[in-house]
């Protein structure tokens, strides 16, 4: 019998909501069922989480994963102690927050590279943050592929049976357009095709939506479905991949979520983030609340296995024991099933 994966959590940026999801999620016995979690990150600040969501757990402190107790009611935490008192301010941007989550992002990569842990899921950081503390990405995404040294990588967004993959995410729309390319279509395609493969998912069907209106309307709205999206269909298609398209932006999504494929392979950010997150997210107008936050992040193309939550820091609620960890659950339970073959070292 396979033991339970070890399965790093990092705690994201201390200003932020990471920590207090990270206690609620891991105050939950349905996640000790799945993996053995094992969070990267401040041992005080996550006692300060605890007392905020006033939780009962109990805190291990350990300097290495294999010193970890993993047992339901004690959060081992692997602490860095990067964080010195009174430098971090909940709701704050800061330079010393963005350093410290770009520590904790790195210490769990280090870790799943040397198969000490069976996959890395990541707390949400600040990306103004992260660049103040020195380190100039434009999210996890890019992190994991710089200091793994993967070329060819993508987003995927899941929540259950809807999953979007991203050509491009975290630059500018005007770039977004120029990176509608096809060999880069082309590469998200193949991630795509394998990630469900992964997944479990037999015969997977991939939709390839648009970039323009109307899928460009046969050229009178842009040329990039005509140039570039087509072709790159068509050398999917010539290996033996299940893609139609390109679909028009705004009905593909509405198709995937009623089961006609398994998969969009979006152009850019918002085009995949916005129905993703119209799915998973639901707030209540009366109170301002979100009462539903689903949704995980999961970097393909990566020779480790990495799962985030599809949500950032929520620096407006921070501190107030309020925020949901519905996303974290789920992107700690699709981790756990993507390492459930993990053996250590």
């Amino acid at each position: 019998m396979v033991r339970r994966p070890v399965v790093a959590v990092t705690m994201g940026d201390p200003a932020g909501i990471g920590a207090e999801i990270a206690v609620k999620a891991l105050g939950e016995p349905i996640t000790y069922s799945a993996c053995r979690p094992l969070v990267i990150g401040d041992v005080d600040c996550m006692a300060d989480a605890i007392a905020i969501t006033h939780s009962q757990t109990a805190l291990n402190k350990v300097d290495e994963p294999e010193n970890a107790k993993f047992q339901y009611g004690t959060i081992d935490v692997l602490d860095l102690n990067n964080i010195g008192p009174g430098e971090i301010e909940y709701g704050k941007v800061s330079s010393h927050a963005g350093h410290a989550a770009y520590q904790f992002v790195e210490r769990g990569i280090k870790l799943a590279t040397a198969n000490r842990v069976g996959a890395v899921v990541t707390g949400p950081i600040h990306k103004e943050a992260l660049n103040l503390g020195g380190h100039h990405y434009s999210g996890h995404t890019e992190i994991f592929a710089d200091l793994t040294s993967t070329k060819d990588y993508a987003m995927m967004l899941v929540d259950g049976s809807f999953r979007v993959v991203h050509v491009s995410t975290h630059v500018s729309l005007r770039e977004a357009c120029d990176r509608v390319k096809k060999d880069r279509v082309a590469a998200v395609i193949r991630l795509t095709h394998a990630a469900l493969g992964q997944l479990g998912v037999r015969g997977p069907r991939i939709a390839v939506s648009g970039l323009n209106p109307h899928a460009g309307e046969g050229g009178m709205f842009g040329r990039e479905e005509i140039d570039e999206i087509l072709p790159a269909i068509a050398i999917a298609r010539s290996e033996g991949l299940c893609v139609e398209g390109p679909i028009p932006p705004d009905t593909v999504f509405a198709k995937a979520r009623g089961g006609q494929y398994d998969a969009v392979v979006a152009m850019y950010h918002d085009q995949g983030h916005i129905p993703m997150k119209t799915a998973g997210f639901n707030l209540d107008a009366s109170t301002g609340k979100w009462v539903a936050v689903s949704g995980v992040n999961v970097t393909l193309g990566l020779p480790i296995i990495r799962t985030s939550v599809d949500h950032g820091t929520a620096f407006e609620i921070a501190g107030k024991g309020c925020a949901s960890p519905e996303s974290l659950i789920q992107a700690i339970e699709l981790a756990a099933r993507s390492a459930s073959g993990w053996v250590a070292l």
